[in-house]
Protein backbone atom coordinates (compact mmCIF):
# COMPACT_ATOMS: atom_id res chain seq x y z
CA UNK A 1 0.00 0.00 0.00
CA UNK A 2 2.86 2.37 0.84
CA UNK A 3 4.36 1.76 -2.62
CA UNK A 4 1.02 2.61 -4.22
CA UNK A 5 0.79 5.81 -2.23
CA UNK A 6 4.33 6.81 -3.23
CA UNK A 7 3.49 6.25 -6.89
CA UNK A 8 0.48 8.52 -6.40
CA UNK A 9 2.71 11.11 -4.75
CA UNK A 10 1.08 10.49 -1.36
CA UNK A 11 4.00 8.87 0.43
CA UNK A 12 3.78 11.42 3.25
CA UNK A 13 0.61 9.84 4.63
CA UNK A 14 0.86 7.85 7.87
CA UNK A 15 -1.37 4.82 8.53
CA UNK A 16 -4.21 6.79 10.07
CA UNK A 17 -4.14 9.39 7.35
CA UNK A 18 -4.03 6.64 4.75
CA UNK A 19 -7.20 4.99 6.04
CA UNK A 20 -8.87 8.37 6.41
CA UNK A 21 -7.93 9.19 2.83
CA UNK A 22 -9.30 5.87 1.58
CA UNK A 23 -12.50 6.30 3.58
CA UNK A 24 -13.11 9.79 2.21
CA UNK A 25 -12.24 8.56 -1.29
CA UNK A 26 -14.81 5.73 -1.03
CA UNK A 27 -17.46 8.12 0.29
CA UNK A 28 -16.81 10.53 -2.57
CA UNK A 29 -16.89 7.72 -5.14
CA UNK A 30 -20.13 6.42 -3.62
CA UNK A 31 -21.67 9.90 -3.74
CA UNK A 32 -20.67 10.52 -7.35
CA UNK A 33 -21.88 7.10 -8.43
CA UNK A 34 -25.29 7.56 -6.84
CA UNK A 35 -26.03 11.18 -7.64
CA UNK A 36 -29.66 11.73 -8.54
CA UNK A 37 -31.65 14.62 -10.04
CA UNK A 38 -33.50 17.02 -7.78
CA UNK A 39 -36.84 15.51 -8.80
CA UNK A 40 -35.78 11.94 -8.01
CA UNK A 41 -38.39 9.89 -6.08
CA UNK A 42 -38.11 10.17 -2.28
CA UNK A 43 -37.06 7.35 0.02
CA UNK A 44 -35.40 6.55 3.33
CA UNK A 45 -31.94 7.99 3.95
CA UNK A 46 -29.26 5.55 2.69
CA UNK A 47 -26.02 4.65 4.40
CA UNK A 48 -22.78 5.09 2.46
CA UNK A 49 -21.68 2.05 0.45
CA UNK A 50 -24.44 -0.32 1.64
CA UNK A 51 -27.41 1.89 0.77
CA UNK A 52 -30.57 0.46 2.36
CA UNK A 53 -29.31 -3.08 2.81
CA UNK A 54 -29.48 -2.69 6.58
CA UNK A 55 -33.19 -1.85 6.49
CA UNK A 56 -34.49 -4.75 4.46
CA UNK A 57 -35.40 -8.30 5.36
CA UNK A 58 -35.29 -10.56 2.26
CA UNK A 59 -38.02 -12.71 3.83
CA UNK A 60 -40.51 -9.82 3.76
CA UNK A 61 -39.29 -7.49 1.00
CA UNK A 62 -42.77 -7.13 -0.46
CA UNK A 63 -44.34 -6.24 2.89
CA UNK A 64 -41.66 -3.65 3.61
CA UNK A 65 -42.24 -2.09 0.19
CA UNK A 66 -45.88 -1.58 1.18
CA UNK A 67 -44.75 0.09 4.41
CA UNK A 68 -42.38 2.39 2.51
CA UNK A 69 -45.14 3.27 0.03
CA UNK A 70 -47.41 4.33 2.90
CA UNK A 71 -44.69 6.73 4.04
CA UNK A 72 -43.13 7.97 0.78
CA UNK A 73 -45.87 7.43 -1.83
CA UNK A 74 -46.53 5.08 -4.73
CA UNK A 75 -43.19 5.97 -6.32
CA UNK A 76 -40.21 5.82 -4.00
CA UNK A 77 -36.52 5.02 -4.21
CA UNK A 78 -34.04 2.72 -2.52
CA UNK A 79 -30.41 1.79 -2.99
CA UNK A 80 -30.09 -1.95 -3.41
CA UNK A 81 -28.10 -4.45 -5.46
CA UNK A 82 -25.27 -1.91 -5.65
CA UNK A 83 -27.33 0.73 -7.47
CA UNK A 84 -30.39 2.97 -7.66
CA UNK A 85 -33.81 1.30 -7.45
CA UNK A 86 -37.17 2.94 -8.07
CA UNK A 87 -40.14 1.04 -6.67
CA UNK A 88 -43.61 1.42 -8.21
CA UNK A 89 -46.68 0.48 -6.21
CA UNK A 90 -50.28 -0.02 -7.26
CA UNK A 91 -51.96 -0.96 -10.53
CA UNK A 92 -51.94 2.57 -11.94
CA UNK A 93 -48.18 3.05 -11.52
CA UNK A 94 -47.19 -0.44 -12.65
CA UNK A 95 -49.34 -0.24 -15.77
CA UNK A 96 -48.07 3.23 -16.60
CA UNK A 97 -44.45 2.05 -16.50
CA UNK A 98 -44.67 -1.44 -17.98
CA UNK A 99 -47.39 -0.86 -20.61
CA UNK A 100 -47.88 2.83 -21.40
CA UNK A 101 -44.15 3.61 -21.18
CA UNK A 102 -43.05 0.03 -21.75
CA UNK A 103 -40.34 0.85 -24.30
CA UNK A 104 -38.51 2.84 -21.63
CA UNK A 105 -38.49 -0.12 -19.23
CA UNK A 106 -38.07 -3.14 -21.50
CA UNK A 107 -34.50 -4.01 -20.44
CA UNK A 108 -33.29 -5.99 -17.46
CA UNK A 109 -30.70 -4.46 -15.11
CA UNK A 110 -27.36 -6.08 -14.46
CA UNK A 111 -27.75 -7.97 -11.17
CA UNK A 112 -24.37 -9.42 -10.12
CA UNK A 113 -25.79 -12.76 -8.93
CA UNK A 114 -27.13 -13.54 -12.41
CA UNK A 115 -24.52 -11.62 -14.39
CA UNK A 116 -21.88 -13.84 -12.79
CA UNK A 117 -23.62 -17.01 -13.92
CA UNK A 118 -25.38 -16.13 -17.17
CA UNK A 119 -24.08 -12.91 -18.67
CA UNK A 120 -26.35 -11.59 -21.43
CA UNK A 121 -27.78 -15.02 -22.19
CA UNK A 122 -31.10 -16.77 -21.77
CA UNK A 123 -34.73 -15.70 -22.00
CA UNK A 124 -35.18 -13.96 -18.67
CA UNK A 125 -32.29 -11.57 -17.96
CA UNK A 126 -30.84 -10.96 -21.43
CA UNK A 127 -31.27 -7.68 -23.32
CA UNK A 128 -31.06 -6.26 -26.82
CA UNK A 129 -31.12 -8.26 -30.01
CA UNK A 130 -30.26 -11.62 -28.34
CA UNK A 131 -33.29 -11.30 -26.07
CA UNK A 132 -35.64 -10.26 -28.90
CA UNK A 133 -34.45 -13.09 -31.13
CA UNK A 134 -34.59 -15.74 -28.42
CA UNK A 135 -37.98 -14.71 -27.02
CA UNK A 136 -39.52 -14.69 -30.51
CA UNK A 137 -37.98 -18.08 -31.29
CA UNK A 138 -39.07 -19.65 -27.99
CA UNK A 139 -42.66 -18.40 -28.31
CA UNK A 140 -42.99 -19.70 -31.85
CA UNK A 141 -41.34 -23.04 -31.04
CA UNK A 142 -43.50 -23.67 -28.00
CA UNK A 143 -46.63 -22.78 -29.98
CA UNK A 144 -45.59 -25.28 -32.63
CA UNK A 145 -45.42 -27.95 -29.93
CA UNK A 146 -48.91 -27.18 -28.67
CA UNK A 147 -48.84 -24.36 -26.12
CA UNK A 148 -52.16 -22.56 -26.33
CA UNK A 149 -53.61 -25.34 -28.48
CA UNK A 150 -55.70 -28.43 -27.78
CA UNK A 151 -52.88 -30.64 -29.07
CA UNK A 152 -51.03 -30.27 -25.75
CA UNK A 153 -54.11 -31.02 -23.64
CA UNK A 154 -53.81 -34.87 -23.73
CA UNK A 155 -50.24 -34.68 -22.40
CA UNK A 156 -51.35 -32.61 -19.40
CA UNK A 157 -54.34 -34.86 -18.81
CA UNK A 158 -52.12 -37.94 -18.88
CA UNK A 159 -49.70 -36.36 -16.41
CA UNK A 160 -52.65 -35.44 -14.18
CA UNK A 161 -53.62 -39.13 -14.20
CA UNK A 162 -50.11 -40.08 -13.08
CA UNK A 163 -50.34 -37.50 -10.28
CA UNK A 164 -53.74 -38.81 -9.18
CA UNK A 165 -52.40 -42.34 -9.02
CA UNK A 166 -49.44 -41.18 -6.94
CA UNK A 167 -51.79 -39.41 -4.50
CA UNK A 168 -54.03 -42.47 -4.24
CA UNK A 169 -51.14 -44.69 -3.03
CA UNK A 170 -51.27 -42.88 0.33
CA UNK A 171 -54.83 -44.18 0.91
CA UNK A 172 -56.00 -41.10 2.77
CA UNK A 173 -52.96 -40.91 5.07
CA UNK A 174 -51.04 -37.68 5.58
CA UNK A 175 -48.25 -36.92 3.12
CA UNK A 176 -46.32 -34.01 1.57
CA UNK A 177 -47.54 -33.10 -1.90
CA UNK A 178 -44.81 -30.68 -2.92
CA UNK A 179 -42.36 -33.09 -4.56
CA UNK A 180 -45.06 -34.98 -6.45
CA UNK A 181 -46.60 -31.79 -7.83
CA UNK A 182 -43.14 -30.48 -8.69
CA UNK A 183 -42.35 -33.61 -10.71
CA UNK A 184 -45.73 -33.65 -12.46
CA UNK A 185 -45.61 -30.00 -13.52
CA UNK A 186 -41.98 -30.28 -14.54
CA UNK A 187 -42.77 -33.22 -16.79
CA UNK A 188 -44.88 -30.99 -19.05
CA UNK A 189 -42.07 -28.55 -19.78
CA UNK A 190 -39.60 -31.46 -19.92
CA UNK A 191 -41.62 -33.04 -22.75
CA UNK A 192 -41.55 -29.75 -24.63
CA UNK A 193 -37.87 -29.01 -24.00
CA UNK A 194 -36.16 -32.40 -23.58
CA UNK A 195 -38.72 -34.61 -25.35
CA UNK A 196 -39.23 -36.88 -22.31
CA UNK A 197 -40.93 -37.14 -18.93
CA UNK A 198 -39.44 -38.52 -15.72
CA UNK A 199 -40.96 -41.01 -13.31
CA UNK A 200 -41.74 -39.81 -9.81
CA UNK A 201 -39.37 -42.50 -8.53
CA UNK A 202 -36.43 -41.24 -10.63
CA UNK A 203 -33.99 -40.29 -7.86
CA UNK A 204 -31.57 -38.50 -10.20
CA UNK A 205 -34.31 -36.24 -11.50
CA UNK A 206 -35.58 -35.67 -7.96
CA UNK A 207 -32.12 -34.37 -7.04
CA UNK A 208 -32.23 -31.97 -10.00
CA UNK A 209 -35.62 -30.64 -8.93
CA UNK A 210 -34.38 -30.28 -5.36
CA UNK A 211 -31.25 -28.45 -6.51
CA UNK A 212 -33.34 -25.97 -8.48
CA UNK A 213 -35.71 -25.49 -5.55
CA UNK A 214 -32.74 -24.93 -3.22
CA UNK A 215 -31.27 -22.35 -5.61
CA UNK A 216 -34.61 -20.54 -5.73
CA UNK A 217 -34.85 -20.43 -1.93
CA UNK A 218 -31.22 -19.31 -1.52
CA UNK A 219 -32.04 -16.10 -3.38
CA UNK A 220 -33.82 -14.95 -0.23
CA UNK A 221 -30.71 -15.24 1.94
CA UNK A 222 -29.00 -12.13 3.27
CA UNK A 223 -25.52 -13.00 1.98
CA UNK A 224 -26.94 -13.17 -1.55
CA UNK A 225 -28.05 -9.56 -1.21
CA UNK A 226 -24.58 -8.65 0.08
CA UNK A 227 -23.09 -10.38 -2.98
CA UNK A 228 -25.21 -8.16 -5.22
CA UNK A 229 -23.83 -5.09 -3.42
CA UNK A 230 -20.18 -6.22 -3.25
CA UNK A 231 -19.65 -8.94 -5.89
CA UNK A 232 -15.87 -8.55 -6.23
CA UNK A 233 -15.39 -9.04 -2.50
CA UNK A 234 -18.05 -11.70 -1.93
CA UNK A 235 -16.85 -13.78 -4.87
CA UNK A 236 -14.02 -15.01 -2.65
CA UNK A 237 -16.00 -15.46 0.56
CA UNK A 238 -18.26 -18.34 1.66
CA UNK A 239 -22.00 -17.92 2.03
CA UNK A 240 -25.38 -18.66 0.52
CA UNK A 241 -24.29 -17.13 -2.80
CA UNK A 242 -21.68 -19.88 -3.23
CA UNK A 243 -24.31 -22.54 -2.51
CA UNK A 244 -26.58 -20.84 -5.05
CA UNK A 245 -23.94 -21.09 -7.77
CA UNK A 246 -23.23 -24.71 -6.89
CA UNK A 247 -26.89 -25.72 -7.04
CA UNK A 248 -27.48 -23.90 -10.31
CA UNK A 249 -24.37 -25.44 -11.88
CA UNK A 250 -25.72 -28.85 -10.93
CA UNK A 251 -28.93 -28.15 -12.84
CA UNK A 252 -27.01 -26.64 -15.76
CA UNK A 253 -24.84 -29.77 -15.96
CA UNK A 254 -28.03 -31.83 -16.25
CA UNK A 255 -29.24 -29.56 -19.06
CA UNK A 256 -25.90 -29.85 -20.84
CA UNK A 257 -26.06 -33.65 -20.73
CA UNK A 258 -29.49 -33.54 -22.37
CA UNK A 259 -28.22 -31.15 -25.05
CA UNK A 260 -25.25 -33.42 -25.80
CA UNK A 261 -27.58 -36.42 -26.06
CA UNK A 262 -29.68 -34.52 -28.58
CA UNK A 263 -26.65 -33.65 -30.69
CA UNK A 264 -25.80 -37.35 -31.11
CA UNK A 265 -29.05 -38.33 -32.84
CA UNK A 266 -30.25 -34.93 -34.06
CA UNK A 267 -32.26 -34.86 -37.30
CA UNK A 268 -32.87 -31.24 -38.45
CA UNK A 269 -35.72 -32.36 -40.71
CA UNK A 270 -37.68 -33.86 -37.82
CA UNK A 271 -37.23 -31.81 -34.60
CA UNK A 272 -38.59 -33.52 -31.50
CA UNK A 273 -38.52 -30.63 -29.03
CA UNK A 274 -37.15 -27.16 -28.25
CA UNK A 275 -33.52 -28.33 -28.11
CA UNK A 276 -33.76 -29.91 -31.56
CA UNK A 277 -35.35 -26.76 -32.97
CA UNK A 278 -32.60 -24.61 -31.47
CA UNK A 279 -29.89 -26.87 -32.93
CA UNK A 280 -31.57 -26.65 -36.32
CA UNK A 281 -31.73 -22.87 -36.07
CA UNK A 282 -28.02 -22.75 -35.19
CA UNK A 283 -27.26 -24.41 -38.51
CA UNK A 284 -29.27 -21.85 -40.46
CA UNK A 285 -28.44 -18.57 -38.71
CA UNK A 286 -25.57 -16.36 -39.88
CA UNK A 287 -26.07 -13.68 -37.25
CA UNK A 288 -23.55 -13.86 -34.36
CA UNK A 289 -25.63 -11.36 -32.36
CA UNK A 290 -28.79 -13.49 -32.42
CA UNK A 291 -27.69 -15.75 -29.55
CA UNK A 292 -27.93 -19.02 -31.45
CA UNK A 293 -24.87 -20.71 -29.97
CA UNK A 294 -24.31 -23.61 -27.56
CA UNK A 295 -23.75 -21.65 -24.36
CA UNK A 296 -26.97 -19.74 -24.92
CA UNK A 297 -28.87 -22.94 -25.73
CA UNK A 298 -27.99 -24.27 -22.28
CA UNK A 299 -29.07 -21.07 -20.51
CA UNK A 300 -32.30 -20.71 -22.53
CA UNK A 301 -33.15 -24.34 -21.79
CA UNK A 302 -32.40 -23.77 -18.11
CA UNK A 303 -34.74 -20.75 -18.11
CA UNK A 304 -37.57 -22.72 -19.71
CA UNK A 305 -37.06 -25.69 -17.40
CA UNK A 306 -37.00 -23.54 -14.28
CA UNK A 307 -39.77 -21.11 -15.16
CA UNK A 308 -41.95 -23.91 -16.50
CA UNK A 309 -41.60 -25.83 -13.24
CA UNK A 310 -41.38 -23.50 -10.26
CA UNK A 311 -44.18 -21.00 -10.77
CA UNK A 312 -47.00 -23.44 -11.58
CA UNK A 313 -45.79 -25.87 -8.92
CA UNK A 314 -45.82 -23.13 -6.29
CA UNK A 315 -49.30 -21.98 -7.35
CA UNK A 316 -50.73 -25.51 -7.13
CA UNK A 317 -49.12 -26.00 -3.72
CA UNK A 318 -50.89 -22.84 -2.56
CA UNK A 319 -54.09 -24.02 -4.25
CA UNK A 320 -54.35 -27.27 -2.28
CA UNK A 321 -53.40 -25.45 0.90
CA UNK A 322 -56.21 -22.93 0.35
CA UNK A 323 -58.64 -25.81 -0.24
CA UNK A 324 -57.88 -27.37 3.14
CA UNK A 325 -57.86 -23.93 4.77
CA UNK A 326 -61.27 -23.05 3.26
CA UNK A 327 -63.20 -26.37 3.12
CA UNK A 328 -66.47 -24.60 2.27
CA UNK A 329 -64.90 -23.30 -0.95
CA UNK A 330 -63.56 -26.76 -1.73
CA UNK A 331 -67.11 -28.13 -1.36
CA UNK A 332 -68.43 -25.63 -3.92
CA UNK A 333 -65.67 -26.60 -6.36
CA UNK A 334 -66.59 -30.26 -5.88
CA UNK A 335 -70.24 -29.48 -6.54
CA UNK A 336 -69.49 -27.65 -9.78
CA UNK A 337 -67.16 -30.41 -10.99
CA UNK A 338 -69.86 -33.00 -10.26
CA UNK A 339 -72.50 -30.96 -12.09
CA UNK A 340 -70.47 -30.11 -15.19
CA UNK A 341 -68.05 -33.04 -15.59
CA UNK A 342 -69.22 -35.82 -13.31
CA UNK A 343 -66.95 -38.74 -12.46
CA UNK A 344 -67.00 -40.76 -15.69
CA UNK A 345 -64.66 -38.62 -17.77
CA UNK A 346 -61.60 -36.45 -17.27
CA UNK A 347 -61.80 -32.64 -17.17
CA UNK A 348 -60.84 -30.84 -20.38
CA UNK A 349 -60.10 -27.23 -21.25
CA UNK A 350 -63.47 -26.73 -22.92
CA UNK A 351 -65.10 -27.29 -19.51
CA UNK A 352 -63.59 -24.07 -18.20
CA UNK A 353 -66.22 -21.79 -19.74
CA UNK A 354 -68.95 -23.83 -18.03
CA UNK A 355 -67.22 -23.74 -14.64
CA UNK A 356 -67.15 -20.08 -13.56
CA UNK A 357 -66.78 -20.81 -9.85
CA UNK A 358 -63.81 -23.18 -10.26
CA UNK A 359 -62.22 -20.74 -12.70
CA UNK A 360 -62.74 -17.93 -10.18
CA UNK A 361 -61.18 -20.03 -7.39
CA UNK A 362 -58.08 -20.71 -9.51
CA UNK A 363 -57.71 -17.00 -10.29
CA UNK A 364 -58.15 -16.10 -6.63
CA UNK A 365 -55.49 -18.67 -5.70
CA UNK A 366 -53.12 -16.94 -8.11
CA UNK A 367 -54.00 -13.51 -6.72
CA UNK A 368 -53.59 -14.44 -3.08
CA UNK A 369 -50.62 -16.76 -3.63
CA UNK A 370 -48.78 -13.75 -5.06
CA UNK A 371 -45.84 -15.98 -5.91
CA UNK A 372 -43.57 -13.32 -7.50
CA UNK A 373 -44.52 -10.41 -5.24
CA UNK A 374 -41.82 -7.90 -6.19
CA UNK A 375 -41.81 -8.89 -9.88
CA UNK A 376 -38.75 -9.44 -12.05
CA UNK A 377 -36.80 -6.19 -12.24
CA UNK A 378 -36.63 -3.83 -15.21
CA UNK A 379 -34.22 -1.02 -16.09
CA UNK A 380 -34.86 2.48 -17.39
CA UNK A 381 -33.34 2.76 -20.88
CA UNK A 382 -33.71 6.56 -20.82
CA UNK A 383 -34.59 9.31 -18.36
CA UNK A 384 -38.34 8.92 -17.81
CA UNK A 385 -40.88 11.16 -16.14
CA UNK A 386 -43.50 9.54 -13.89
CA UNK A 387 -45.79 11.92 -12.08
CA UNK A 388 -43.55 14.72 -10.77
CA UNK A 389 -40.48 12.49 -10.58
CA UNK A 390 -37.65 11.62 -12.95
CA UNK A 391 -36.39 8.04 -13.12
CA UNK A 392 -32.82 8.34 -14.44
CA UNK A 393 -31.50 6.15 -17.24
CA UNK A 394 -29.88 3.00 -15.84
CA UNK A 395 -32.05 2.86 -12.70
CA UNK A 396 -33.49 -0.48 -11.69
CA UNK A 397 -37.28 -0.40 -11.61
CA UNK A 398 -39.48 -2.74 -9.57
CA UNK A 399 -43.17 -2.79 -10.50
CA UNK A 400 -44.38 -4.54 -7.36
CA UNK A 401 -47.01 -7.16 -8.24
CA UNK A 402 -47.97 -7.60 -4.58
CA UNK A 403 -49.21 -4.02 -4.61
CA UNK A 404 -51.23 -4.67 -7.78
CA UNK A 405 -52.84 -7.93 -6.67
CA UNK A 406 -53.79 -6.32 -3.34
CA UNK A 407 -54.51 -2.80 -4.58
CA UNK A 408 -57.27 -1.42 -2.35
CA UNK A 409 -58.56 0.78 -5.19
CA UNK A 410 -58.99 -2.22 -7.52
CA UNK A 411 -60.27 -5.06 -5.32
CA UNK A 412 -63.34 -5.16 -3.08
CA UNK A 413 -61.61 -7.11 -0.29
CA UNK A 414 -57.96 -7.21 -1.38
CA UNK A 415 -56.60 -9.00 1.68
CA UNK A 416 -59.23 -11.75 1.89
CA UNK A 417 -59.51 -14.94 -0.13
CA UNK A 418 -62.73 -14.45 -2.07
CA UNK A 419 -63.59 -16.10 -5.43
CA UNK A 420 -66.31 -13.43 -5.72
CA UNK A 421 -63.59 -11.10 -7.00
CA UNK A 422 -63.90 -12.96 -10.32
CA UNK A 423 -67.69 -13.45 -10.43
CA UNK A 424 -70.34 -10.99 -11.48
CA UNK A 425 -73.77 -10.64 -9.87
CA UNK A 426 -75.13 -13.46 -12.04
CA UNK A 427 -72.32 -15.82 -11.01
CA UNK A 428 -70.53 -15.61 -14.37
CA UNK A 429 -66.78 -15.36 -14.57
CA UNK A 430 -65.41 -11.85 -15.03
CA UNK A 431 -61.90 -10.69 -15.90
CA UNK A 432 -60.16 -8.09 -13.74
CA UNK A 433 -57.68 -5.59 -15.16
CA UNK A 434 -55.55 -5.66 -11.99
CA UNK A 435 -55.08 -9.44 -12.24
CA UNK A 436 -51.41 -9.45 -13.27
CA UNK A 437 -49.74 -12.51 -11.71
CA UNK A 438 -47.74 -12.99 -14.93
CA UNK A 439 -46.68 -9.31 -14.97
CA UNK A 440 -47.49 -7.25 -18.07
CA UNK A 441 -45.96 -5.44 -21.02
CA UNK A 442 -43.28 -6.64 -23.41
CA UNK A 443 -41.65 -8.82 -20.73
CA UNK A 444 -44.85 -10.58 -19.68
CA UNK A 445 -44.21 -14.23 -18.75
CA UNK A 446 -43.84 -16.17 -22.00
CA UNK A 447 -45.23 -19.30 -20.31
CA UNK A 448 -48.55 -17.68 -19.35
CA UNK A 449 -50.68 -19.76 -21.72
CA UNK A 450 -49.02 -23.01 -20.61
CA UNK A 451 -49.47 -22.12 -16.94
CA UNK A 452 -53.17 -21.36 -17.42
CA UNK A 453 -53.72 -24.71 -19.13
CA UNK A 454 -51.82 -26.60 -16.44
CA UNK A 455 -53.49 -24.87 -13.51
CA UNK A 456 -57.01 -25.61 -14.73
CA UNK A 457 -56.38 -29.23 -15.75
CA UNK A 458 -54.25 -30.27 -12.77
CA UNK A 459 -56.47 -28.50 -10.24
CA UNK A 460 -59.79 -29.84 -11.57
CA UNK A 461 -58.43 -33.38 -12.07
CA UNK A 462 -57.24 -33.47 -8.45
CA UNK A 463 -60.47 -32.01 -7.04
CA UNK A 464 -62.57 -34.32 -9.19
CA UNK A 465 -61.02 -37.36 -7.58
CA UNK A 466 -60.09 -36.28 -4.04
CA UNK A 467 -61.28 -34.40 -1.01
CA UNK A 468 -58.39 -32.66 0.72
CA UNK A 469 -58.08 -32.06 4.45
CA UNK A 470 -55.47 -31.32 7.07
CA UNK A 471 -54.09 -34.27 9.07
CA UNK A 472 -56.01 -34.99 12.28
CA UNK A 473 -55.16 -32.50 15.00
CA UNK A 474 -53.24 -30.18 12.65
CA UNK A 475 -54.40 -26.61 12.11
CA UNK A 476 -53.43 -25.52 8.57
CA UNK A 477 -51.48 -22.27 8.29
CA UNK A 478 -50.88 -19.87 5.42
CA UNK A 479 -47.35 -19.03 6.56
CA UNK A 480 -44.91 -18.49 3.71
CA UNK A 481 -41.20 -18.54 2.94
CA UNK A 482 -39.43 -16.24 0.51
CA UNK A 483 -36.80 -17.05 -2.07
CA UNK A 484 -37.22 -15.75 -5.58
CA UNK A 485 -40.83 -16.89 -5.16
CA UNK A 486 -43.26 -16.66 -2.27
CA UNK A 487 -44.00 -20.29 -1.34
CA UNK A 488 -46.08 -21.96 1.38
CA UNK A 489 -44.08 -23.47 4.19
CA UNK A 490 -43.89 -27.28 3.93
CA UNK A 491 -47.18 -28.90 4.89
CA UNK A 492 -48.95 -32.23 4.78
CA UNK A 493 -52.50 -33.09 3.78
CA UNK A 494 -54.79 -36.08 3.45
CA UNK A 495 -56.25 -36.93 0.04
CA UNK A 496 -59.43 -38.99 0.41
CA UNK A 497 -60.98 -40.63 -2.63
CA UNK A 498 -64.41 -39.20 -3.43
Amino acid sequence: MEKILRVLGLGWLDSFSMFLFLFVFLLLADYLRNRVPSDYPPGPWPLPLIGHLHLLDPQRFHLQFTEFAEKYGDIFSLRLFGGKVVVLNGYKRVREALVEKGENFVDRPSIPLFEEFMGNRGLVISNGNPWKQQRRFALQTLRNFGIGKKSLEPSIQQEANHLNEAFSTYKGKAFSVQNLINNAVSNIICCLVFGERFEYTDEKFQRILQAFDDAEQLQGKFSVQIFNAFPKLMRWLPGAHQKFFKKLRHVLDFVDVKVQEHKKDFDPSSPRDYIDCFLAEMGERDDPDSGFEMANLNICTLDLFGAGTQTTTTTLNWGLLYMIYYPQIQEKVHAEIDAVIGSSRQPCLSDRENMPYTNAVIHEIQRMADIIPINVSRMATKDTKMDEYTIPKGSMVLGVLNSVLHDETMWESPHSFSPQHFLDQEGKFRKREAFLPFSTGKRVCLGEQLARMELFLFFTCLLQRFSFSAPAGVQPTLDFKMGFARSPKPYQLCATLR
